[in-house]
């Protein structure tokens, strides 16, 4: 993370934190663990901090940004609980995931549990319009994990039909962490304009670099087994750009869907890593990371805006 985003919001980032583990008197014991473990597991608290930096940069300071930061990240935690469960992880950032060690029907209750709660922190915002921003990119997440898990994911998957899926995964929540600090400080529609295109491509950027890695990254980087992706039969955007030119390469349609899995997902990395899938790929991430970079270029020129800046650069920047 770059120092500039670091430094400005730091305080304000261990109030979020404050929030996110407030203890609820009426809360079964072992949740509490369970959230401690998720919210101090790691991760890079993009989110919030573009909430809180936007906030900033639009002149809001106040005690409702940190309760939506807080709703934001809480938001986000609940749909990794819920991914592990869909995906079968056991591990996520190096470290155990509740799906490791807790049954599927209490993980899930956890999950659910962080969506209520995240909502009940949304809601001490005061505003209607925020939650109702809240509720439609909760709808827009959970209509997105159905469409993956039911839609048919054998190749040909065009890139329109993968961006779709990039942004009900992770752009719509970018979205809502940075329009909704624009509603809290009663911006205009031109600026929430900017800010919504803002959190959509950073966060379209945002994970496809997150798919690249998954193959050119480490698994200290990643968190997980690298190839993980193709070994669940997922489809991103480097195994598109390979097809493109391959379409027809048993390596990794094997990879995607033959029996012997470890062995063919390790050869369909070394192939993908050998391609110019990895540059096609990263030249998209930059190309979304450039559109946000012009929407807020749009907005108050401020030391919060070159922090948001930072962040856009950053998103891309980590992969290597």
């Amino acid at each position: 993370m770059t120092p500039t985003s670091l430094e400005l919001v730091t305080e304000e980032l261990d109030l979020v934190e404050q929030e996110m583990l407030e203890p609820d008197p009426g809360r079964c014991e072992p949740v509490d663990g369970a959230i401690a473990h998720l919210v101090r597991s790691g991760g890079k608290r993009v989110r919030p901090r573009v909430t809180l930096l936007v906030c900033r940069l639009l002149g809001t300071d106040c005690q409702r940004v940190i309760f939506l930061a807080a709703a934001v990240e809480t938001l986000h935690t609940a749909t990794l609980v819920h991914d592990d469960i869909i995906d079968g992880a056991l591990v996520r950032r190096g470290v155990p995931t509740l799906n490791a060690s807790w049954s599927p029907g209490a993980t899930i209750l956890t999950g659910d549990y962080l969506f209520a709660r995240a909502a009940d922190l949304a809601a001490r915002t005061g505003d209607v319009s925020v939650m109702q921003l809240f509720a439609q990119t909760l709808m827009t997440i959970c209509n997105g994990e159905l469409h993956q898990l039911l839609a048919d994911r054998r190749p040909p998957i065009d890139r329109s039909e993968y961006l779709r899926r990039v942004y009900a995964k992770t752009g719509a929540l970018f979205v809502l962490a940075a329009k909704a600090s624009g509603v809290l400080a009663a911006a205009g529609d031109e600026v929430l304009g900017h800010l919504h295109t803002f959190g959509r491509e950073l966060g379209i950027a945002f994970q496809i670099v997150d798919d690249l890695l998954d193959f050119v990254g480490s698994e200290s980087q990643v968190g997980k087994p690298l190839g993980s992706d193709l070994a669940q039969g997922l489809v991103t955007l480097p195994v598109i750009c390979f097809l493109e030119q391959y379409p027809n390469d048993d390596r990794i349609l094997s990879a995607l869907y033959g029996a012997s899995k470890a062995e063919h997902v390790a050869m369909a990395l070394q192939a993908i890593r050998n391609s110019e899938a990895v540059k096609q790929t990263r030249d998209e991430a930059l190309r979304h990371v450039m559109r946000a970079r012009e929407a807020m270029l749009n907005l108050p020129d401020n030391r919060f805006r070159q922090a948001l800046l930072d962040l856009a650069d950053y998103s891309v920047q980590r992969q290597l």
